[in-house]
């Protein structure tokens, strides 16, 4: 097991930042602290802003059989889908080692793998690349561009992403967001946002067609290089998927607490 320091630092920017997206979205949304779970849900058509997570620190099996029917319950009870996020560091080793029938027992299905990631790396270089040009999300149009984007990475239709993220004061203005032009056109983006005292890392994605030359890690990169002068923070946090694992190694950050999603079953 790793340092279960790193794991509950994990968990609790992900309820920080998921707090502040999710209420963005609608400040009427279920956004609640229960005992084990985090409630951020904005029941809109971008699942990723529907999202609750276990929060005990050492849970035994007998703790995470009930934490896992009262998230499929809360889940079962929403007009759209989201993910409850699992942190395996969190749980003790017999509960991890029945998590995957113990999820199945409660309704849920594993929906993907991520990690979670941090690493004291900032300030970093101005970051270049030679087929790309950056631009900071500050209107509409390059908003859609980027919920756009992680749409298509992301296997979601261009409408729900839009749902997530359109019109967004957030985004435009504390989010620093940012997207990589190809020949003018948005082909990759990243963005990140403080959080207790931290600079968190939010919705990296590339258009699928342009993947494998580098420019994931290079918009990243210019996010992280744009949030440290703009905050003077040096540490920084993230949670990877599978695609994005191996890169951000690259810029500094170091693995911590795996985590698996799931969704209500089918």
């Amino acid at each position: 097991m790793r340092d279960l320091a790193d794991s509950i630092e994990s968990v609790e920017q992900l309820a920080t930042v998921w707090r502040a997206m999710v209420l963005d979205r609608d400040p009427r949304a279920d956004v609640r602290d229960l005992p084990g779970i985090a409630v951020r849900w904005a029941d809109c058509r971008f699942a990723f802003w529907n999202c609750l997570t276990l929060t005990d620190a050492g849970a035994d099996a007998g703790l995470l059989k009930q934490r896992l029917d009262e998230a499929a319950e809360i889940m079962r009870s929403k007009s759209h889908p989201g993910f409850l996020w699992v942190f395996e560091d969190l749980l003790d080793g017999p509960a991890r080692a029945v998590l995957a029938e113990a999820a199945g027992r409660a309704g849920l299905r594993y929906a993907f793998p991520g990690t979670g990631m941090a690493g004291d790396l900032l300030p970093i270089p101005e970051p270049v690349h030679p087929e790309l040009t950056f631009v900071r999300v500050r209107d509409d149009e390059l908003l859609r561009s980027y919920a756009d984007i992680n749409s298509r990475a992301y296997g979601f239709p261009l409408d729900d992403g839009r749902d997530g993220l359109a019109g967004s004061s957030l985004w435009k203005n504390r989010v620093l967001a940012y997207l990589g032009l190809r020949d003018g056109i948005p082909v990759t983006c990243a963005a990140t946002v403080e959080a207790d005292g931290r600079l968190f890392v939010v919705l990296v994605a590339t258009d699928p067609g342009w993947e494998r030359r580098g420019y994931g890690e290079a918009v990243t990169r210019k996010a992280l290089y744009e949030g440290g002068r703009a905050t003077g923070l040096t540490r920084a946090t993230l949670h990877a998927t599978a695609a994005g694992a191996p890169v951000y190694p690259r810029i500094g950050f170091e693995p911590n607490s795996p985590i698996r999603f799931y969704a209500l079953g089918d």
